[in-house]
This record gives structure tokens, sequence and C-alpha cells, in this order.
């Protein structure tokens, strides 16, 4: 079983389907979501061996869960992952270079498991509002560094603002919204070592409207989950401006100075829902 629903996880942590004794350490790191990976973390001569090293481990583990990112449409592995997602033990499936609703929508079929399409090319840029609407869309997850290579984007590693990806982490956040999907998870951070670094990228992650972020390191969690969790000031606030809001019964009230109006009144009742979530 999942410590947290898939459409209100936090974190997502990569673990190499090839590395299973890694899946326990994974788990206990207290990350939201475990994510045993076939795609990118094997080699193509070990996919079939990885497979099946995640299928023994599951069956040895009847009580965890994991999300397992499969190889995407085209490749000679797709379907056999998707055959092995079956299990009662994975409990979604991470699909790469999302680019069509039918992909998805297979997907979904075929393994019988909740699907979170990874967006990272100029295609599935493209085909968003389909994807996002397909059967077995339960989130849509931004994949940057892919998207990258295929529009011939060339990040600035000094722009901490990564001005380079911000119309397509905003349409991603559109798309999700339109289809009234869960906050869509950010891409990984790879600078494993600056915790600094990466507690602006995740609260600027969720300034700009997501929910939740890949992870590729254990010692990212606690700053992510912290990031993607209201502050004790951020709840006061919130209960302040709910009490006002009663208060004045339908009139004018004012919180910390500042009139509050429907807008703000409906960010602090999804502030104080997300830390119930956070609980």
């Amino acid at each position: 079983m999942l410590k947290t629903s898939l459409a209100d996880a936090r974190t997502f942590l990569f673990v190499p389907a090839s590395r299973p004794e890694r899946i326990a350490k994974a788990l206990a790191s207290g990350t939201d979501v475990v994510i045993v990976d076939l795609e990118d973390a094997v080699a193509p001569a070990d996919k079939d061996t990885a497979r099946g090293l995640l299928t023994v481990w599951l069956d040895a583990n009847p009580q965890a869960a994991v999300v397992v990112r499969i190889n995407g449409t085209g490749t000679a592995w797709m379907e056999a992952d998707l055959a092995a997602c079956r299990h009662p033990g994975v409990a979604g499936l991470l699909l790469p270079k999302a680019e069509t609703a039918d992909a998805v929508s297979h997907c979904h079929r075929v393994s019988g498991k909740p699907v979170l399409p990874i967006v990272e090319t100029g295609r599935g840029m493209d085909a968003l509002a389909e994807i996002a609407a397909a059967p077995g869309t339960t989130r849509l997850v931004f994949g940057k560094l892919d998207l990258a290579v295929d529009l011939s984007l060339t990040p600035d590693e000094s722009d901490r603002e990564e001005l380079v990806f911000l119309p397509y982490r905003a349409m991603i956040v559109l798309a999700s919204r339109r289809a009234g999907l869960p906050l869509p998870v950010d891409g990984v951070f790879t600078a494993i070592g600056d915790g600094e670094a990466l507690s602006y990228y995740a609260n600027r992650a969720r300034n700009h409207g997501y929910g939740a972020l890949l992870l590729i390191h254990p010692n990212q969690v606690g700053t992510v989950t912290e990031a993607f969790t209201p502050s004790a000031d951020e709840v006061a606030w919130a209960k302040a401006v709910i009490a006002a809001a009663e208060a004045a019964g339908g009139g004018a009230a004012v919180v910390d100075g500042r009139m509050i109006d429907a807008p703000v009144i409906a960010r602090a009742e999804r502030l104080l829902v997300a830390a119930a979530l956070a609980s």
C-alpha cells in the first residue's frame, strides 16, 4: 500500500529495477512514492533481467507498493513491462515520452493501473490536452531534460529561474487544470549535494503550480517534502482568513491589513486541505 495516494504524493523517488536491494531502502526514506525504473536506469541488455528481479522482489514483499517507469512506446520491452505491471504490488506506472492519448489508454487498459504520463518531447507538449484527458491518466509529469534535447534547448545552469523551461512548465499546469487532474509533478533536480538550491527549486515549482517532484536520491526527500508542505505560518494565515470570512458573513473582511476576497479565501481553503493531507 502506498504511503499516500498518487494524487496527493509530494515526492517520487527513483530506484533502478536492476538494484532491487535498494527498493526497501527507498521505501524507508520517507518518500511518498518509490518509482522502480525499467527505462533510463537499466541498460538494454539488462532489461529482461531487471524486470524479472522486480517481479521476484514484489512477490517476496506483498505489503509493498511501488510505481514502475516502463519502457516507452515503440520499444521492444514495453508489452512485457505492461504485463509485469499487472502485479498487485504495482500501484501505477510512469509512461516516458508520452505523445498520444492512445498510448496512455493502451498502457492503462493492458496493465489495469493508473498512468502518470511523462511529457518530455515536442510532440507530447503539442498533445497535452489529449494526454491529460486520456483514460487512465492520473497526473502529468514534466520531463525537462529530454525536452531540452528534443527541442534543442540550452539551459543556463547559472539561471535559477530556468527561464528556458517556463513556457513548458506553464503549459503542463494549465493542461492539468483543464482536465481536472491533480497538480503536476516537476522534473528532477540533478545537483544531489546542493540542498539550498534544491529547496529553491522545489519551492519555485510549488509557486508555479506544481505539487510534487521527481527525486533521484534519498537525501532529497526531506527538503522536497518540506517545500510542498504548508508551513505553520501559512496554516495560521489560512485559519485567520477563514475565521475572518466567516465572521464577516459575506461582507468585507481584513487580515493582516489586507482585504480578503473569494480568491484569497479559496487559497486559504486549499492550504488547509494540503496541510491536513500532510499531517
